[in-house]
């Protein structure tokens, strides 16, 4: 949690002229109007607004002091730190003008009427509050054919339980969007969004090739040789695979549809299993013999 005086790039016995001053300089810098289609800007007015309307109150500046920046945001909320904050003030901040107008105008009504900036065209922009960003752990089968959790978030200072719908075919390190589940916006505009990055716990048995699921299976010699069936696991249970004679060691056969879904949902890959050959590395008397006879027999 970023610190108000660094905010504002003053130290904690700055005067009151200083922290205006700080403020003036960096608003000019920050504001929307000066910075279009730059969220990043816009993000950081805010937060140097947040800062400004603290600090320049005596009383809340008191209270930051004593708790802190993590304790003060405990106690108070975005409306209890704007609340009695005289817009004005900052017009006072901004003497100057240019190009024939206040380029502060949207300020007085961010704060009146919930909107700040414009947009290219002149209409106006309203702001969202602060996105969120979390991290969610699931299990290789939960991302797979997709589950809902809940999950509980610090919002504000505040631990809140939200509910998330994680998709079939979730993949490791994605994010999901959580519209309108951030943090409310300090000016009236939308809340923030709220970020989920997935990640995905790896498997025992299973690993993923993009749509397709990918597991190994045993089988010995003669197996190999003459053909046999076995049961290989699968997400959705058990299956009986066929393994033709003659089949080769680190070859791969397909178990169609048995995979993960596409993003579409309108096809499922694969699930495909790599055959693995055991080589016995001793034999007993009998097994050496039969082998050799084999041998002979131009095997």
């Amino acid at each position: 949690m970023q610190d108000y005086y660094s905010l504002l790039g003053v130290d904690r016995n700055a005067s009151e002229d200083q922290i205006k001053k700080a403020y003036r300089k960096l608003a000019m810098k920050y504001h929307p109007d000066r910075n279009k289609d730059n969220p990043q800007a816009e993000e950081q007015f805010k937060k140097i607004s947040e800062a400004y309307a603290v600090l320049s109150n005596k009383k809340k500046k008191q209270q930051y002091d004593q708790f802190g920046a993590e304790g003060f945001k405990q106690k108070f909320s975005q409306e209890d730190i704007f609340r009695g904050f005289d817009p004005n003030e900052i017009f006072n901040v901004f003497g100057a003008k240019f190009g024939g107008g206040d380029p502060f105008q949207s300020i007085h009504e961010m704060f009146s009427g919930g909107r700040q900036g414009f947009r290219a065209s002149g209409r106006p922009q309203t702001i969202k509050g602060e996105d969120l960003e979390s991290h969610l752990t699931v299990t290789f089968e939960e991302a797979a054919l997709g589950v809902e959790k809940r999950i509980t978030i610090q919002k504000n200072g505040r631990r809140e339980e939200t509910a998330i719908k994680i998709p079939a075919g979730m993949s490791d390190g994605k994010k999901l969007r959580l519209r309108g589940k951030g943090n409310p916006s300090q000016f009236g505009g939308p809340a923030g969004d709220l970020y989920i990055k997935i990640r995905v716990d790896p498997h025992p048995i299973f690993h993923r090739e993009g749509t397709d699921i990918g597991v190994d299976l045993e089988i010995n010699l003669t197996d190999a040789l003459l053909g046999t069936t076995r049961e290989v696991p699968t997400l959705t249970g058990p299956k009986i695979l066929k393994i033709p004679p003659g089949t080769q060691s680190h070859s791969r056969l397909r178990l169609k549809g048995l995979g993960i879904p596409s993003h579409s949902g309108a096809k499922k890959g694969d699930q495909l299993v790599r055959i693995l050959v055991e080589i016995p590395k001793k034999l007993t008397k009998e097994q050496r013999e039969l082998v050799e006879a084999l041998k002979k027999l131009g095997l």
